[in-house]
């Protein structure tokens, strides 16, 4: 059966065109109730069985028959954490409802989706608006949100009659969820059953525990509102976009601080040179924004403009209607400053998308004997506290729960929301390691059926297929040199002379590409995963571990499928031949650093493979020089390494890294590999190269550099940094040398790290700036690492597609997909890396933990208005020396921004002074553990400066990590 519309419209060029839309009615569409015999099968698969014959779950005391639901489209959105429950089962989804929510919340659409493909849901998705007896036409004067309620009716009566004809002594009945109270009004009219979901929900007398999952929002999933207003409206989304299209208002991301809950900036979307950061002050201003919300500014007049601030404040929790206590402390912001550091600055008026996420943290229990409401205080401290209901405070006392925010109205201090989920004991390591992995998105859910049927059959060999296109390099001296413990090793070398007297050197990277084919599941995981994430004591692999740990892992004295880049170079490395290869290679020897540093060194060894690898150093050096000649920086980052108990897991020694010559022999001829496949396929592919770019920074992010080498310049000669350009600023640091204060230059390279962007992946057709400028590379990829990052992937398969080794498909040669895909990699990757800080500060934590006080040496990295940040160089650890303390008197300080320094009573201190701080950790607020430290030396009028509570081991501000296995 078939219907159609048509209508008219104008296109761009002014002319007008009829348009007809077909719209196919179809009677074969299965109702999904198993018991049903009037229906054809349903056509879902064997993950997706459809609604049970006798409909099980929790008995409810409003409907104790058999009974399925159909929510409409605002309870799915809304109320998505108490469908997920177990308990909710056999829940009809309608096409409609399903297509609204895929229009207004994607997170949401993907949960139901996949709660549609999960057997023990039966959760069926019904396709309404193609059966002849459930697809309706639209009214006139009726609007599409009225006729989409009306089809949801239409579709809950067809069920109810169509269910009647199962041979059943109790009858299915199909029960209607909306929290719409017209919506309602209208179903009971038309003799529907019809319930809210709390009405629903409290009738599961089984599990009280439901209720506490109930999102708090009104009739129409508004916020509820009532009381003393402290916010100003939001200004209406339409009003929104007609002001930022005027200019009048700016739309941007929201950033909060982590260090002042009273500040945060907003970073301006639009152009390059339009692209800007806006400071907002004050809770007014803030105006219920949230973390990664998308809003729109107003900016002030310049007389009310401000500074950044440089006080650290953190919200203590006080009674949520304490308003005067907001305002004393938004006063404290409010200090005279020099102009020239007076930033733009704005208050938000609308929220044009929210970015809310579930957040993990703890329930701050309420002091009022048997109250059910409570504060949840999240982990992350850029998200404001959150009022949660609850009958269960006692039970979640001192557990990591998960929160979600429903609303924040304007009468509120804090956002209301409800509790999702308990994940267990709070400093559990198994518990924190899964809070971090979910505070920084990171995917990490044992690998689907799905995912792995596309993987090899073993037992897995070469075969004669696989050889083709591809050269057979087992006769090579090839050998890996990596991290001790490393099993998934994607990159391997070889170095030697051949019969002209250059010399040949090749690096090649495991072939994933070659099991992993565009498009299927297991493809798909690793994209949504993008990159392997490293913590202390646990690998979160990108792909499998048959293909990370053994298929693709280069390991020695087994034949494996690699990708080579083979050059020919004279003694002076210069290449003279670049080529690649498809490749079968058979490693002679797995090396770690240490390993391959001793062979280097022996005056005993002299087999090929120790003279393969010293050639391969010797050229290596030479690329290294080269590189800094051209302008390259060799900047620093506090790298830690932990000693793990072997029985406990628990880190039972903590030291930084030691890199060794082979560390940067590894690093140097990666680059290379890096840079060369770069220029081939952006010389194949000028339109769609997946290539990485490394922005330079704004002169703005280096003014703490310049200002903290100017404070040491009248104490060390030649302590000027340059920041002109990339060559510049690497002379200058070379320049930066004092034989009576060694560390300095190391401080300097670190403090410069903090200065830089952060490197991104793009597409070539869609960007004109490719420089690299840390690397000082005019072009620059990612090839190197295929086993854990997926744009290597994608760069192999553009390089196979080259050299003709491999087809090509579609989305290879798509540049909006690719530019999207390269959003995403860049989100997964910045992801990975806070992951990682975040594990090795729960770690650190655990290894004070033990050791008690320690006294140690450390240099000020940062000077703020009341505290130092410090850098312990025997730990690799950063941690906040604070000089106020709640409920004591706060020694008199004085800062200074332009030196910068700090004066607290008759001791002035400097960036890079040294410094002895006694290091503890204070575990007397669980959900935020901090290092501890205290001021030694120098004493602060004779005696310790008093001790504050707190810092965090980890800065949102550290440097892109190096290389890690």
């Amino acid at each position: 059966m078939l219907t159609s519309r048509t209508f008219v419209k104008r296109t761009r060029a002014g002319a007008v065109v009829k348009v007809v839309r077909e719209h196919y009615l179809r009677e074969d569409i299965a109702c999904g109730a198993a018991a049903c015999r009037l229906c054809p099968p349903a056509t879902g698969t064997a993950s997706a069985p459809g609604l049970e014959a006798r409909p099980s779950g929790a008995s409810s005391s409003l409907c104790p028959g058999p009974h399925f639901l159909l929510p409409d489209t605002n309870l799915l959105l809304h109320q998505i954490d108490v469908l997920e429950d177990p308990v909710i089962k056999n829940v009809i989804v309608l096409q409609t409802v399903l297509q609204e929510v895929r229009n207004r919340s994607a997170p949401v659409y993907k949960r139901i989706r996949d709660m549609i493909q999960n057997p023990e849901k039966h959760f069926y998705s019904f396709t309404n608006e193609h059966h002849r007896e459930t697809y309706i036409e639209q009214n006139r004067g009726e609007t599409s949100n009225d006729r989409n309620d009306r089809a949801i009716r239409v579709a809950v009566n067809w069920y109810n009659e169509h269910l009647k004809n199962i041979e059943d002594e109790e009858k299915i009945q199909v029960i209607f969820l909306t929290n719409d109270r017209t919506n309602k009004e209208k179903a009971l009219e038309e003799g529907i059953t019809a319930y809210t979901c709390e009405e629903y929900i409290k009738s599961l007398t089984a599990n009280p525990e439901l209720v506490d999952r109930l999102a708090c929002v009104s009739d129409e999933g508004k916020e509820i509102e009532s009381g003393k207003i402290i916010f100003p409206e939001h200004i209406p989304l339409s009003k929104l976009q007609q002001g930022i299209k005027s200019g009048v208002y700016l739309q941007g991301t929201f950033r909060a601080s982590r260090e002042n809950y009273l500040e945060a900036t907003v970073w301006v979307h639009g152009d390059a040179e339009e692209n800007r950061e806006i400071i907002v002050q004050g809770l007014k201003h803030l105006n219920r924004a949230v973390h990664e919300d998308v809003v729109a500014v107003e900016l002030l007049a310049k007389n009310e403009w401000v500074a950044p601030s440089s006080v650290v404040l953190q919200d203590d929790g006080q009674n949520e209607d304490d308003i005067e206590n907001e305002e004393e402390k938004e006063n404290i912001l409010k200090t005279a400053v020099n102009k020239d550091m007076l930033r733009p600055t704005g208050k938000v008026v609308g929220i044009i998308k929210r970015n809310w996420r579930p957040y993990c943290g703890m329930l701050s229990k309420s002091q009022i004997k048997e109250a059910r409401r409570h504060l949840f205080t999240p982990a992350d401290r850029r998200i404001p506290r959150i009022r949660i209901e609850t009958r269960q405070a006692e039970t979640l006392e001192g557990q990591r729960i998960i929160v979600a925010i429903d609303g924040w109205p304007r009468n509120s201090r804090y956002p209301n929301g409800h509790f999702v989920k308990n994940l267990g004991s709070a400093g559990d390591k198994e518990t924190e390691t899964e809070v971090l992995l979910l505070e920084h998105d990171v995917p990490h859910q044992a690998f689907s059926q799905a995912v792995l049927s596309f993987l090899p059959k073993m037992p897995w060999s070469i075969t004669e297929e696989d050889m083709k296109h591809r050269e057979d390099l087992r006769h090579l001296n090839v050998c890996s040199v990596d991290p001790p413990g490393c099993t998934d090793i994607d990159d391997a070398l070889h170095c030697r002379e051949i019969e002209n007297g250059n010399v040949e050197v090749g690096v090649h990277i495991a072939d994933v590409s070659h099991f992993i084919r565009p498009g299927n599941a297991l493809d798909e995981e690793s994209v949504k995963r993008g990159t392997t994430v490293y913590l202390c004591e646990k690998r979160i692999d990108m792909v499998p571990e048959l293909l990370s740990s053994n298929l693709c892992s280069l390991r020695s004295n087994v034949d494996r499928l690699a990708f080579s880049c083979i050059w020919e170079m004279n003694h002076k490395a210069e290449i003279l031949k670049t080529r690649f290869t498809k490749s079968i290679i058979n490693s002679k020897a797995s090396l770690t650093y240490a390993e391959a540093q001793m062979r280097i060194d022996s005056a005993t060894m002299n087999d090929e493979i120790t003279t393969s690898l010293r050639g391969l150093n010797r050229l290596a050096k030479i690329l290294k020089k080269k590189r800094i000649e051209n302008g390259a920086l060799t900047l620093s980052s506090p790298e830690v390494r932990f000693h793990m108990d072997s029985e406990t897991h628990d880190p039972i020694d903590l030291q930084t890294k030691e890199l060794k010559e082979t560390n940067s022999m590894v690093e140097e001829f990666m680059l290379l590999a890096n840079i060369s496949v770069a220029q081939k396929i952006y010389d194949e592919f000028p339109e769609f190269a997946l290539l990485r770019k490394h922005p330079a920074p704004p002169p703005s992010n280096y003014d703490i550099l310049v200002k903290a080498a100017k404070s040491k310049a009248s104490f060390y000669h030649n302590l000027e940094i340059k920041t002109d350009s990339a060559k510049a600023l690497a002379e200058s640091l070379d320049k930066a040398e004092s034989p009576t204060f060694p560390y300095l230059n190391t401080l300097l390279r670190i403090l410069t790290t903090r200065c830089m962007m952060q490197a991104v992946y793009f597409c070539s057709g869609m960007d004109n700036d490719f420089h690299h400028y840390g690397l000082a590379s005019p072009i620059y990829t990612h090839f190197t690492s295929p086993i854990r990052r997926y744009a290597d992937i994608i760069v192999h398969r553009l390089l196979a597609v080259a050299i003709g080794a491999d087809s090509t498909y579609p989305e290879l040669t798509d540049k909006h997909k690719l530019a999207d895909l390269c959003k995403n990699l860049n989100y997964r990757h910045k992801m990975a890396q806070y992951a990682q800080r975040a594990s090795v500060a729960f770690h650190t934590q655990l290894f004070f933990k033990t050791k008690g006080v320690v006294n140690e040496d450390a240099y000020i990295l940062f000077v703020r208005k009341n505290a130092i940040v410090v850098l312990i160089p025997k730990y690799g650890l950063e941690g906040t020396v604070f000089f106020e303390e709640k409920d004591k008197p706060t020694p008199k300080l004085d800062y200074n921004n332009e030196v910068p320094s700090l004066t607290v009573e008759d001791t002035t201190l400097h960036v890079f002074d040294k410094v002895k701080v006694n290091i503890t950790l204070d575990d007397s607020n669980i959900q935020h553990q901090k290092m501890r430290m205290v001021l030694v030396e120098p004493k602060i009028l004779g005696k310790d400066v008093p001790a504050n509570p707190s810092t965090e081991t980890s800065s949102e501000n550290e440097p892109e990590k190096k290389k890690k296995k």
